[in-house]
């Protein structure tokens, strides 16, 4: 007896589902994107250590710590087979501090860092991209759809017609799915060093910000203790003119320069005001009033070993880090384009009735592509440039690491002398010269307009080791931020995308 077809149809669509379904449940254990993500994108963890910057990715120590080199990048290529999955890590996004508790008046450096971490917008752009490379990564390594199709033949002749129901499968050859991994699994990892590239960018800005304004808030004090100096300096000058002791002149000179210290205490008012909206900003929050930051300016300078810090902050710093994962990104793709000559299979099974026979028909059908003209060659060339590449892009971030860091000991090394100085013999000079002159004063022995100008050098030898040491403090900011800055500058988007899987499918 001849089967319905329709009932057949359906019979044979439902078998082919489950087992498309069973194929699905095999794939997908798999295939599951593990997602890199710096540990201050936790909702917890916002918690620094003493300098404001959270600790790198575990996973990512080892990578952060050895300088680069290409026999050794190559090694690393050689003995991999496919693509090392590393812990997973879930990317949880911070949301934005609102509250003003966090910033309010007499922030701290913590705090302000903190907040930074948490709404500084291009710290949660660059965590984005981490996201999308992950995407792209788990695109990548997935497996060709089947195909499920119909096909009817003569039919037109009654009673020899054949229905046919096939099932049509590609089997990707030459681990290329995990290569294709692979190549994207270090485009994550550089994203994530990028991120916390970023963050310490975001750092370096916010504690140069943070130490003028400290620097600025002392000279206001020393401004203020000035000021009261001087506003007894005019009385006595009015009181000596009334007695026919002095003169108008030195009346004059002290109002004078009673007018040029409250013309400097608004300007640096007006500097100050200027500083606090910007930390705000780099923050990511500009909406909120900061009135000032608490903290204190470092009183004295350490001691440095150039060469040790330099070799230091090459081995771990996040920018040489993302360059050596994008070194290990062009050596995967090398092996991933090398691959690809290899044919893939395209299977297909089928099954049906032949009502000319009245019995059952199965067919099978097997195919691959010759690969004569195109065996990929210009893409293994293109890739073998790119590793070329990527290895003198992180040879060129060493350098420009240690050129940076030259500029800053220079800095450094310049506060530290003029902070030693200050504190050593200058200042303590300009004390006893303001006290002698305040006594021969007092004894007639010295003119008013002499003592005046002896108290403007003790105030401004006092205003220049303030900055002294707020250049002290920006240049150990800078050190300690790995030379980075730019919190607002375009972020670096090298996240990929899924072209290796259309390349993957296709091979004509």
């Amino acid at each position: 007896m001849k089967m319905n077809i329709a009932q057949w149809i359906v019979c044979s669509a439902a078998c082919m589902a489950v087992g498309c379904s069973g194929l699905e449940r095999h794939i997908r254990p798999s295939e599951q994107a593990t997602v890199y993500a710096s540990p201050s994108l936790q909702s917890d963890a916002v918690s620094q250590s003493k300098t404001g910057i959270d600790t790198p990715l575990d996973q990512n120590h080892a990578l952060r710590s050895q300088p680069v080199s290409q026999a050794a990048y190559a090694h690393q290529s050689s003995q991999a087979s496919g693509v090392v999955e590393p812990a997973s890590v879930d990317v949880v996004m911070v949301d934005p501090v609102t509250s003003n508790e966090a910033i309010a008046d007499g922030a701290t450096l913590e705090g302000l860092l903190s907040l930074a971490f948490a709404n500084n917008p291009a710290i949660k752009e660059l965590a984005a991209t981490t996201q999308i490379a992950a995407g792209y990564r788990t695109q990548v390594g997935l497996y060709a759809n089947p195909m499920l199709g119909y096909q009817g033949q003569q039919l037109a002749d009654a009673g020899t017609d054949q229905h046919l129901l096939f099932v049509q499968q590609q089997i990707i050859t030459g681990d290329k799915r995990a290569l294709n991994r692979a190549v994207l699994n270090e485009a994550v990892r550089a994203q994530v060093q990028e991120l916390e590239a970023q963050k310490l960018r975001v750092a370096t800005d916010i504690k140069t910000a943070y130490y003028d304004s400290l620097r600025i808030q002392e000279q206001l004090a020393s401004i203020d203790q000035f000021f009261e100096l001087l506003k007894q300096g005019v009385n006595a000058a009015e009181k000596r003119m009334q007695a026919g002791e002095g003169s108008k002149i030195d009346l004059l000179q002290t109002q004078v320069q009673l007018k040029q210290l409250e013309l400097d205490r608004r300007q640096l008012s007006a500097s100050l005001s200027a500083r606090l909206r910007e930390i705000v900003a780099l923050a990511g929050m500009p909406n909120i009033q900061l009135q000032a930051v608490a903290g204190e300016l470092p009183k004295l300078p350490a001691n440095q070993d150039w060469k040790a810090v330099e070799d230091g902050l090459v081995a771990t710093s996040p920018e040489y880090a993302a360059a050596q994962a994008r070194i290990r990104q062009a050596s995967e793709a090398i092996r991933r384009q090398e691959s690809q000559p290899l044919p893939n299979l395209n299977v297909q099974f089928g099954a049906g009735v032949d009502n000319s026979t009245d019995s059952g028909m199965m067919n099978v059908q097997v195919g691959a592509p010759i690969p004569v003209f195109n065996k990929n060659q210009g893409n293994i060339a293109a890739a073998r440039a790119e590793y070329c590449r990527a290895v003198q892009e992180a040879q060129r971030i060493d350098n420009a690491i240690r050129a940076r860091l030259a500029i800053a000991s220079g800095d450094y090394a310049r506060a530290a002398e003029a902070v030693d100085m200050y504190l050593s013999e200058l200042l303590p000079a300009a004390q006893e010269t303001l006290d002698l002159a305040e006594g021969a004063y007092r004894a007639g022995e010295q003119d008013f307009i002499q003592l005046l100008v002896t108290r403007r050098t003790y105030f401004d030898t006092n205003l220049a080791y303030i900055a002294a040491r707020a250049q002290l403090a920006t240049a150990q900011a800078q050190i300690d931020g790995y030379l980075l800055t730019g919190a607002l500058n375009a972020v670096i988007n090298n996240s990929g995308d899924d072209s290796l899987r259309g390349l993957t499918l296709d091979q004509e």
